[in-house]
């Protein structure tokens, strides 16, 4: 049983990843957010993002959110893995 909660816990972590790395490639093409895939991945992200980005000192133009949440994400993983 063990096994079943390690696989799915890496699987929620590494589409969280994937998620956050594809919002910020997307946001390039699509800074405007019109396309479906666009909105899809805001949703799925910003939840996480936004209380990142309301801590986060404001730095011009660059938003470091998905960057801290992508280490806060592995950390956490890590964690929840030792405590199974």
């Amino acid at each position: 049983m063990s096994g079943f909660f390690v696989t799915f816990i890496n699987l929620l972590f590494q589409v969280l990843l994937f998620a956050i790395l594809g919002r910020v490639i997307v946001s390039w093409i699509d800074p405007m957010g019109n396309m479906r895939v666009t909105q899809i991945l805001r949703e799925l992200t910003e939840p996480i993002l936004a209380p990142i980005r309301s801590v986060l000192p404001t730095m011009g133009m660059i938003d470091l959110s998905p960057l801290v949440a992508l280490l806060l994400l592995q950390l956490l993983q890590s964690l929840i893995l030792r405590a199974i």
